[in-house]
């Protein structure tokens, strides 16, 4: 479930529609005028030594960028390397979903754990000062792929997920490191839901439906349990944050919440319907579930210690589902109140489908047994 499908008071940014700027015309500011535009990434990487310097970016070479996303939390572009063509991705941090003052520092130190398994962009420059526009900047290599099917590639997906989880934490790591992994996802989604309850619309019905829900996870979440050791966890797993290829090694990517945590959060992330149908239209059966877990136990045989890691899986899959139902009562509530908007009518219609009948009962029946 993605949290930055919410843009603050309906905000856009209107840099797809803009034509090519030189790069300078925006000028060097704490407050640029034209906002998080390409322009202003060309003139960042025009007038910083320190990023030219990393990059072997050459004096008075133009660079061309381009607008690839924005989200809540951060706005990415993307440019070609003037002398060697590769491509590259700029990437502006906005805000943090974990509380973070240096959002974008953590997550290229994430990302520098993370560069012995292969599957994660490279850290090429990190300028954490927020002396530019007031934000942290990150450049890391672009890398190339298409995203998940689940229908055909959740092999590679198993493959991808042992390689990230097998790389070794060493002392020192700087990750956070939630004492109780599972009862923080369940404190996350009381938080979410406490904006749905607090509204004056919220549908009393709904409210008791995942008010019963919370009893069993809470439940589940009280149960003694030691892990056999940390990895690095992604925990937001969904189809758009791979990156597949045929021939060449696929990739994981958007690392904007890894914890030092639980294998079984990330993998339940990835199951959980909440999470294969918010872009999708699929939800995995049984069958597929069990599929995916003997796949993952084979993958990882002998590289690290599994654990109880069939019932922990179940245990996170109950709590990962609830968690994508409150953060959607909580963006449904803040849409319809107007203190925030859903960024466009299809998340809206997802946030709309996880928060009805037939939703609620199939996440009732399959993963909490009601």
């Amino acid at each position: 479930m993605p949290d930055d499908e919410l843009t603050s008071g309906g905000r856009s940014c209107a840099c797809a529609a803009k034509t090519k700027q030189v790069p300078g015309d925006c000028g060097m500011s704490s407050a640029p005028a034209c906002g998080l535009e390409p322009c202003e990434v060309e003139a960042y990487l025009a007038r910083s030594a320190a990023a030219r310097a990393a990059l072997d970016l050459p004096e008075g070479v133009p660079i061309e960028a381009r607008l690839l996303a924005r989200g809540e939390y951060n706005a990415n572009f993307s440019f070609a390397h003037p002398v060697t063509g590769k491509k590259l991705l700029f990437r502006v941090n906005l805000g943090s979903q974990m509380h973070l003052d240096d959002q974008i520092g953590y997550e290229a130190r994430a990302l520098a754990l993370l560069e012995p398994s292969g599957r994660t962009p490279r850290v090429l420059f990190v300028d954490p000062s927020k002396s530019y526009f007031g934000k942290g900047v990150l450049v890391e290599e672009c890398l190339p792929g298409r995203p998940l099917s689940y229908g055909t590639d959740r092999d590679i997906a198993a493959e991808i997920l042992v390689d990230v989880h097998a790389v070794a934490l060493p002392d020192g790591h700087g990750l956070v490191v939630p004492a109780d992994p599972l009862g923080a996802v369940v404190d996350e989604c009381e938080a979410m839901f406490r904006v749905y309850r607090r509204w004056a619309r919220a549908d009393r019905q709904t409210v008791r439906r995942i008010e019963r829900l919370f009893a069993h996870a809470r439940r589940v979440a009280e149960k003694p349990y030691a892990p056999a050791c940390r990895h690095i966890v992604s925990t937001e797993l969904n189809s758009r944050n791979f990156l597949i290829n045929e021939r060449l090694p696929s990739y994981l990517v958007d690392w904007e919440k890894p914890v030092a945590g639980e294998v079984e959060q990330d993998i339940a992330h990835f199951l959980a319907p909440t999470t294969t149908f918010w872009k999708t239209e699929t939800v995995l059966d049984s069958r597929d579930i069990d599929r995916f877990v003997e796949t993952y136990e084979r993958m990882a045989a002998g590289r690290f210690e599994l654990g109880s890691l069939r019932e922990r899986t179940a245990a996170y899959l109950s709590v990962t589902c609830l968690r994508g139902l409150t953060w959607c009562a909580m963006a449904y509530a803040q849409h319809r109140s107007g203190e925030r908007s859903v960024a466009d009518a299809y998340t809206f219609g997802k946030v709309e489908s996880f928060l009805g009948d037939s939703f609620l009962s199939l996440v009732e029946r399959e993963y909490f047994g009601f």
